[in-house]
């Protein structure tokens, strides 16, 4: 797909300013205008013109742009913009730029629906509007925060314009309370806390991720935990003690338990609505033979009972 250099068509350095770009639209749009133009490519230069227009009046639209210099693309699924530091915003109707809707293949790739005025982000809500704008970010929590929950700062780089109209990213910190039993997945509104460059703020949609845990692996609602027995507590069944996110528990092993075998404990997972389960694993943990005694130990278990760990491979 052909990369479109929107400073280039307008005729405007990257650090033009807001003002200067309206400025060099007027001008070209002047010049390249299909109706009274004399210009032989007039229609294509003025369709060029306005789609340029429609992304570099935009902040957001514009960060998202300008973050294509700045390393690879990221796949976006043709849906919303996402750039390093704010991953997309719902950016309003797009009407209003010169060549109408028909934008090119680059355009759609970039901004996708969210072009032709369904807002990324609208939730229901109805399209984001020119007024205000929805800003989307994705942050990692750790996973304490969804099984007590409570409150975490967050850093964003929210595009803003500085007193020139320059689009520049400043950090912004925020401090959001958590809802117990949030999930992967979901999204937390903030109202009024979206990007607010050169409009009023929309809302602030902040999707939640979960970093990883030391202990336990999240499966959506439910949390899995690995738990070490020996091969004659597998073997012969035992109680032994397992974490949950509560705190410690007895648990039953069953006898002939084996590695792998998957033990539940009902409600015990992220305590949503219905609350999640946590599911412990078994695996087996060998005594190291680090002694004469611990080797002995292991050449009586081996005359005792003759074992072939490879026969199903038939060997």
């Amino acid at each position: 797909m052909e990369f479109k250099d929107y400073y280039q068509v307008m005729g405007v350095a990257r650090d033009a300013t807001l003002g200067e770009i309206k400025q060099a639209y007027r001008r070209l749009a002047r010049k390249f205008h299909p109706d009274v133009s004399k210009e032989k490519d007039a229609e294509a230069r003025f369709k060029d013109l306005g789609e340029a227009y429609e992304v570099l009046k935009n902040p957001d639209k514009r960060a998202a742009y300008d973050a294509l210099g700045k390393g690879p693309v990221p796949d976006w699924g043709g849906s919303e913009p996402r750039s390093r530091g704010f991953e997309g915003s719902g950016f309003g109707a797009a009407g209003g730029a010169a060549g109408g809707a028909d934008y090119s293949e680059f355009f759609e790739s970039l901004f996708g629906a969210a072009a032709h005025g369904r807002g990324a982000g609208s939730h229901g809500r109805g399209a984001a509007t020119p007024e205000s704008r929805d800003h989307h970010a994705r942050v990692m929590l750790d996973l304490e925060a969804s099984l007590l929950g409570g409150s975490r700062t967050f850093t964003l780089k929210m595009p803003e314009l500085d007193a020139e109209g320059r689009l520049v990213e400043r950090d912004r910190m925020l401090n959001v309370k958590i809802p117990k039993g949030v999930l992967a997945g979901q999204t937390i509104r903030l109202a009024g806390q979206g990007s607010s460059a050169g409009m009023p703020a929309g809302d602030l949609y902040l999707e939640v991720d979960f970093s990883p845990h030391p202990i336990y692996r999240v499966d959506g609602r439910d949390l899995y935990v690995e738990l070490p027995v020996a091969p004659w507590e597998a073997a012969l069944g035992a109680s032994v003690q397992t974490p949950t996110p509560a705190g410690t528990v007895d648990l039953k092993v069953p006898a002939e338990s084996h590695a792998g075998t998957k033990l539940r404990l009902k409600g015990r997972g992220i305590p949503a609505t219905p609350p999640g389960d946590l599911y412990v694993v078994l695996t087996i943990a060998l005594p190291p033979a680090v002694d004469a005694a611990a080797k002995a130990a292991y050449r009586a278990f081996a005359d005792a009972l003759p074992f072939n760990p490879r026969s199903s491979l038939g060997v």
